[in-house]
């Protein structure tokens, strides 16, 4: 059911979980009531930011960049290391393409972006069923979140999760029934920064399982 006179901002990576998210919120919220947010916070791979900006333009909604470089700093994840070798296998342990705190940040930044705009609500694709052992993917880390987040603002905040429980499959096959599959083919996914993807890191194996599972072409795939 859509949502009347609320604004939303999704929290857009330019990979494939958030800009399914991009189309959830406007087919939720109205394309005139959504805004994204792409923090620019020192990831190797500068790509995410052009197809961050793409797939807002296909969908026809604004995006602002937030630089928020201190990721690189920090260093210890293979996405902002450049020391740190990137996994070229799934693993149930923490993976080293885990950027400590980087969803909790993110959120906290979009939650600070949006107050002085009038904005209760914010949208993210972090997902608890293919989370990659991300602890800040979890339906408990997000529900903590929120809670501090309107205690902190004094204000509603929701945070939305609309993939939270979904398997890749489920999540194209989504993207499908919002009309976002084609815009896929502007998403960037791949932990070598590859395009089109490597097809041997954890998220291009696990992209490619996705779309396989629910027998729908990768656009991507022939980029």
């Amino acid at each position: 059911m859509r949502s009347v006179n609320q604004k939303a901002l999704v929290i857009l990576s330019g990979g494939q979980d958030s800009t399914t998210c991009v189309f959830w919120a406007i087919d939720r919220f109205g394309k005139d009531s959504v805004e994204t947010l792409t923090f620019d916070y020192g990831q190797r791979h500068r790509i995410e930011l052009a197809a961050a900006g793409a797939v807002a333009t296909y969908a026809g909604v604004p995006n602002h960049v937030l630089p928020i470089n201190t990721f690189g700093r920090i260093g210890g994840s293979a996405l902002t290391d450049d020391s740190v070798g990137v996994p070229s296998t799934e693993s149930t342990e923490l993976p080293a393409t885990f950027v400590p705190g980087r969803n909790l940040i993110f959120l906290t930044f979009a939650a600070a972006y949006a107050w002085p705009r009038e904005i209760h609500d914010l949208v993210t694709g972090v997902a608890q069923t293919d989370y990659s052992g991300y602890p800040d993917c979890r339906r408990a880390t997000i529900d903590a979140l929120e809670e501090t987040l309107a205690l902190g603002l004094e204000r509603r905040i929701t945070i939305h999760t609309p993939l939270m429980h979904l398997s890749k499959k489920e999540t194209v096959l989504l993207a499908k029934e919002l009309g976002a599959v084609d815009a896929m083919g502007l998403t960037h996914t791949c932990y070598n920064g590859s395009r089109p993807p490597c097809g041997a890191c954890a998220a291009c194996i696990l992209r490619a399982r996705g779309f396989a599972e629910a027998g729908i072409p990768d656009p991507l795939a022939a980029a």
